[in-house]
């Protein structure tokens, strides 16, 4: 469904589960779990369907940034931060949902850090994943020669320095594969994608090269995780590590999956969906931390 967050303006969400449930006499509001997607560009389809097991402590709402997948087409001078930070106090609004649990991957953690900057009372607490505050060329070109070699670097370097249809078809073709070290679950999932590629070529042009997140950080004001994994070359884990540091340390817990790469559900689907599982319900809300989970699962915790 469409939901108009402004006159003309309509965003596209999909929702899992019930935000009121039957306990005993009575209806209990469960929490509302807002997805901001990667990208830019892209659209939610990417949570799908693995984070409908999360519908068991939350409602799960799926959202299409604005312009993105099947919410309605924007013009280039809406494609920007502010405005998508902004479009999510807006569809909560819309929707009469107050104080979600917000997650946003990768480029939408770039919104979810907006956002904190921007609405620090709003959330309940925010899931920063697989992100990054800055363009951090150099860490990204080390990262993909590290993976793949020099022929990663370079495919690396010529989109990030000049992004358009002919270098990103190099760089889908030679460094997407390195994303994630596990092979693609799920097949399919790039073809179900409603991509916007003009999207991702303006804001790389842009707003990414000169973007500093941190500064914002400072004003948060709810417990907030940020999971990553070590194994990143998009986003590098150093990028994660930073955006914790820059956040007051007694809202932040730093999880870093040993092995894992860009969404650690992909990689560690169990151990990730265990960690936002319990991040929701408010487990563990002792910031500060650094997690370094196993292969079973989140391990030992220290400091």
């Amino acid at each position: 469904m469409r939901i108009e967050i402004q006159p003309g303006v309509r965003l596209f969400v999909d929702i899992d589960g019930c935000g009121l449930v039957p306990d005993g006499a009575s209806m209990r509001q469960r929490p509302t779990l807002l997805l901001l997607h990667g990208g830019p560009g892209f659209d939610h389809s990417s949570f799908k369907p693995l984070f409908g097991q999360l519908a068991d402590v939350a409602q799960v709402v799926y959202v299409d940034h604005r312009g993105h997948g099947r919410s309605d087409r924007r013009p280039p001078a809406e494609w920007n931060l502010d405005t998508f930070a902004d479009d999510v106090v807006r569809l909560c609004d819309a929707l009469g949902i107050v104080k979600p649990v917000v997650l946003g991957q990768s480029y939408g953690g770039f919104v979810a850090q907006r956002y904190l900057a921007r609405h620090p009372a709003h959330p309940a607490r925010v899931i920063l994943s697989s992100t990054s505050h800055h363009f951090g060329l150099p860490r990204k070109l080390e990262m993909f020669e590290r993976l793949g070699g020099l022929p990663a670097r370079q495919a690396a370097q010529a989109f990030w320095l000049d992004p358009k249809a002919q270098t990103w078809a190099e760089y889908e073709r030679v460094c997407r594969p390195l994303y994630n070290p596990t092979p693609a679950a799920d097949p399919d999932a790039k073809a179900r994608t409603l991509a916007v590629d003009e999207i991702l070529f303006h804001t790389a042009r842009h707003e990414m090269p000169t973007m500093d997140l941190r500064p914002g950080l400072a004003r948060v004001q709810c417990p907030v995780l940020v999971m990553h994994g070590d194994a990143d070359p998009v986003t590098p884990l150093a990028d994660a590590r930073e955006i914790a540091a820059a956040m007051p340390p007694q809202w932040v817990r730093l999880v870093a999956f040993a092995g894992v790469g860009h969404g650690p559900w992909r990689d560690a689907p169990q151990a990730a969906l265990t960690l936002i599982r319990d991040f929701v319900r408010g487990a563990g809300d002792d910031g500060g931390a650094v997690w370094q989970p196993g292969a079973s699962g989140p391990g030992v915790c220290s400091s």
